[in-house]
């Protein structure tokens, strides 16, 4: 609890490159000044963006790495040159203890190839999973994995995936028993796959858990705020995920078409531009950046390629909160309670 947590930046990733990531870097600090970072990319580059914020540079020290990952590198290119890279250097910092998280706006499916190389799972996780905060109706977000690592699951990534989430809704959103729901076609325990009734059928009997297991839960209610963590295999949770975010620029762009349309509805912004203003906000991905490779020997945070420095500030927060409340001994002492309880049932 009362480490200084030191990130990893890969300062070459994102569309913007070291501008918008160092700036996002010195928007955490200020936010919460215990933090260190090491900064990994082109010095050349990196140095005068660094020089531009005084309290950044006196926290943080600059890797120089020669090579970047672009946005086009397949995983099986990128961790050939994992030793070059900004990126796979930021990862190898983390396996070698010179830092606890590792941020990254990179390639997505380069910087899960190379953490799970790097890296390795933890002990009783199959298989890492990305996890994501999302907005809702509620009073808090909603965790969801897997958004896309894993495209086929058995029943146990799925309750190994309930574990983790739980275990990251207890840090992120403070909750003492997150509720638990695994997406399917609908809330009847007859539907769904055999992996999904499967799973559902273990989670039940997991109330010695720190979560709530509630059943089953369908694609129109993942944004009503009725649940804290949802589950799904990275297939279904990359579309849904993919759905929202098509649904919320949607919106925005409706009704700012709605808006320009005439001299009338001008003035109707106007009127309603403090809702308006509060809908924008709820719906800017940069307030839900970071999303997290759960399930390894190391944290990886993934921040939007878009990300502005709000964003980027943002993913180092759910970086170093993660760090301050140790969420790789949660997750171990759930799995472990898992596995008990698993035996127990075996034996009896």
């Amino acid at each position: 609890m009362g480490t200084a947590p030191r990130i990893a930046i890969d300062a070459m990733g994102g569309d913007t490159g070291p501008d918008v990531m160092l700036a996002g870097a010195a928007l955490a600090l200020a936010r919460r000044d215990d933090l260190r970072f090491l900064l990994f990319g082109d010095e050349a580059a990196v140095r005068p963006v660094l020089d531009r914020h005084d309290s950044l540079a006196r926290v943080s020290e600059i890797v120089h790495c020669p090579d970047v990952i672009s946005g086009d590198d397949r995983p099986s290119q990128a961790i050939r040159r994992a030793k070059t890279t900004s990126m796979g250097r930021a990862i190898a910092a983390v396996k070698e203890g010179d830092a606890q998280a590792a941020v990254s706006g990179g390639n997505t499916g380069a910087l899960m190839a190379m953490a799970k190389l790097a890296l390795r799972t933890m002990p009783g996780i199959h298989r890492p999973a990305l996890a994501a905060l999302l907005p809702t109706l509620g009073d808090n977000d909603v965790v969801m994995l897997d958004l896309g690592a894993n495209p086929d699951c058995a029943t146990d990534n799925l309750v190994q995936f309930a574990v983790m989430g739980a275990a990251y809704a207890r840090v992120v959103l403070e909750l003492e028993r997150p509720r638990v729901q695994l997406l399917n076609i609908g809330t009847e325990e007859l539907k769904g796959t055999d992996e999904l009734k499967a799973a559902a059928a273990i989670l039940r009997a997991s109330d010695h858990l720190h979560m709530r297991f509630e059943g089953f839960v369908e694609g129109d209610k993942l944004s009503r705020g009725d649940v804290d963590v949802i589950v799904t295999d990275g297939f279904s949770g990359n579309i849904a995920l993919k759905s929202l975010e098509g649904t919320a620029r949607f919106v925005t762009d409706l009704l700012r078409r709605a808006f320009t349309s005439s001299v009338r509805s001008k003035i109707g912004f106007l009127i309603s531009r403090p809702a308006t203003e509060l809908l924008r906000h709820h719906l800017d991905p940069n307030n839900h950046n970071g999303a997290v490779f759960l399930g390894l020997n190391g944290l990886v945070v993934k921040s939007h390629g878009s990300a502005t420095d709000k964003g980027v500030a943002n993913a180092i927060r759910v970086a170093a909160r993660m760090v301050r409340e140790d969420i790789t001994r949660k997750i171990t002492e759930d799995l472990a309670n898992v596995s008990a309880r698993a035996a127990e049932g075996e034996a009896a």
